[in-house]
């Protein structure tokens, strides 16, 4: 089973897997930073550079009441909207991110979290969208990054074998250019809790995908060990 991205960017099952350099908000709200980090993550090796798609308004409301507080984990007491205010990038800092990717032959790519960041990614042309856990049982934003007819990166960090049916099912009305990965919603996650055993599952059950893993962890030995399970991408947070 293979996936074509580029002439040159091509999942495989039967070749060495994909390496996918995340973003995120490390980045700290410096856009030189950003921009560095994307420029880095390609000198030293990523096949593919992957940011986030969202501003504040996407994800929550302005609210400091009780129910917008995180109760527990590593942003215990943190408003929500101060969370994505401090991690989100600016879309903003988009066109030069992807003038740059351009300029540099980078592949990048991004993981949208609403209608308007699809929208906005659709005008740079990306080559590939990604569905994060937390937005795997969003029908209707996988319904239009769907549309699309790109390829997709799933991560199932936080559903069940029904709930990526569900997304599957969506997505499988326009294309079946899919890769499902095998995540841990931790930050970061514990060696012991990787539970590569879901790999297999995941194999087994979805028996014409292609299955990669999204590593949380804080060093790289879960990623080593992953290619004993044979995935066609490896996505780690820089």
């Amino acid at each position: 089973m293979k996936i074509k991205i580029t002439n040159n960017l091509i999942f495989d099952s039967k070749k060495k897997p994909l390496l996918i350099a995340e973003i995120s908000g490390n980045h700290s709200q410096n856009k030189k930073k950003f921009l560095n980090l994307i420029l880095k993550s390609h000198q030293n090796g990523a096949d593919l550079v992957k940011i986030q798609t969202y501003e504040p308004k996407d994800l929550t409301i302005k609210s400091f009441t009780d129910g917008f507080k995180i109760k527990k984990g590593t942003w215990k007491n943190e408003y929500l909207w101060n969370l994505y205010k401090n991690a989100h990038t600016p879309f903003s800092w988009h066109k030069e991110a992807f003038d740059l990717a351009k300029k540099k032959k980078i592949n990048l790519f991004s993981t949208p979290f609403s209608e308007r960041g699809v929208d906005l990614l659709e005008s740079f042309k990306v080559p590939l969208y990604k569905v994060s856990s937390f937005e795997i049982i969003d029908h209707k934003l996988i319904d239009l990054i769907a549309k699309t007819k790109k390829p997709i990166i799933i991560s199932t960090g936080l559903s069940n074998i029904r709930e990526i049916k569900d997304a599957i099912k969506i997505i499988n009305k326009y294309h079946n250019k899919i890769i499902i990965m095998h995540c841990i919603s931790e930050y970061p996650t514990k060696l012991e809790n990787i539970n590569f055993q879901r790999i297999n599952k995941l194999k087994k059950i979805f028996k014409n995908k292609l299955i990669g893993l999204s590593d949380h962890t804080n060093n790289i030995y879960s990623s080593q060990m992953s290619l004993n399970f044979k995935v066609v991408a490896i996505e780690k947070h820089v």
